[in-house]
């Protein structure tokens, strides 16, 4: 696995323990509702992981770029239509996405090495 993604999910990964060890009802909830938001339903999950990845992109959320990335990347997304969602992000939130366009081309071609 490639170092940037090994410490992207590492971190992730700790952080959600730490988070869901609060053991906050709300917070639990809230990321239940996220997994479930994500699940095969009338959308398949490929869909929904690039609708996810537009909305990171839009909301300019490297952290949610580079999970939505993996998990497009898991479902069968193709380089071809992970650009043309880059550039429908952009359409849609503008020239500000760029910089974040950017960084998520460079961590694509990270899980492209996987």
């Amino acid at each position: 696995m490639s170092d940037t993604v090994k410490e992207f999910n590492d971190y992730r990964a700790k952080m959600n323990e730490k988070i869901l060890a609060a053991d906050n009802v709300v917070l639990k909830r809230l990321f239940n509702l996220d997994t479930n938001t994500y699940a095969e339903g009338a959308l398949q999950v490929k869909t929904k992981e690039m609708l996810g990845l537009v909305a990171s992109m839009v909301l300019r959320c490297d952290d949610c770029i580079k999970y939505h990335l993996e998990k497009c990347k898991e479902n069968g997304v193709s380089k071809a239509e992970v650009f043309e969602v880059f550039a429908v992000a952009n359409i849609v939130g503008g020239t500000i996405v760029i910089p974040h366009t950017r960084r998520a081309v460079e961590f694509w071609e990270e899980l492209e090495k996987l």
